[in-house]
């Protein structure tokens, strides 16, 4: 995996556990009965995004420590994902190194 690979899905990771955060815990305007004139019952009023950004940097580095050790080690990899066999047979070696 190249760096900017590790980049990628790292990006991927924080992005989608964001999503799964961010609506966790969120008090809107309708909750605490202080809906302000011309907004939506439902705006955020106390919403805590700097502590949720912290978790979901913290839960994102864990995933990507378990995911990027699984694809540097080889346990799984592309061809055990090929439902279709689209990739072939793996190439045989013969430990010569040539």
């Amino acid at each position: 995996m190249s760096i900017t690979s590790a980049i990628v899905l790292f990006a991927v990771l924080w992005f989608l556990c964001f999503l799964i955060i961010i609506p966790l815990r969120l008090q809107t305007q309708g909750d605490v009965n202080k809906i302000v004139p011309g907004t939506h019952a439902g705006a955020p009023e106390h919403h805590g995004l700097k502590k949720k950004a912290w978790i979901t940097t913290g839960i994102a580095a864990v995933l990507w420590c378990i995911i990027a050790g699984i694809i540097f080690s080889g346990l799984i990899t592309v061809r055990d994902i090929d439902m279709f066999n689209r990739m072939g047979p793996a190439p045989v070696t013969d430990g010569t190194g040539g």
